[in-house]
């Protein structure tokens, strides 16, 4: 079982920047590839940006690349998602989710993640 955490949303102008962590415990984090997942009023939940176990292979959305980073570090066992230029587009509840794996891929898969965070709204005002 893994838990996670999701922090750091708010609201903020278009054009700002804002970080969303995601804490883990409860098992070996480097052992799960990770996902952020976001959804916004009335529609589905989509993909936003995978990354590996190791951190050496990531994946984003068409709609968040160039402007959104994902980073990991294992040792903190913390996952993030560095969003610059945001639009009111962007506006969502951000899910951070974990993947058990032994491949050495990121997924944008939602239906392949164990495990999922209670999420954290992100607004932006355009």
């Amino acid at each position: 079982q893994v838990q996670l955490v999701e922090s750091g949303g708010g609201l903020v102008q278009a054009g700002a920047s804002l970080r969303l962590s995601c804490a883990a415990s409860g098992r070996t984090f480097s052992n799960y590839a990770m996902g952020w997942f976001r959804q916004a009023p009335d529609k589905e939940r989509e993909f936003v940006a995978a990354i590996s176990r190791s951190g050496g292979t990531t994946d984003y959305a068409g709609s968040v690349k160039g402007r959104f980073t994902i980073s990991r570090d294992n040792a903190k066992n913390t996952v993030y998602l560095q969003m610059n230029s945001l639009k009111s587009e962007d506006t969502a509840v951000y899910y951070c989710a974990a993947r058990q794996t032994y491949g050495l891929g990121a997924t944008n898969n939602l239906y392949l993640y164990n495990y999922w965070g209670q999420g954290t709204q992100v607004t932006v005002s355009s």
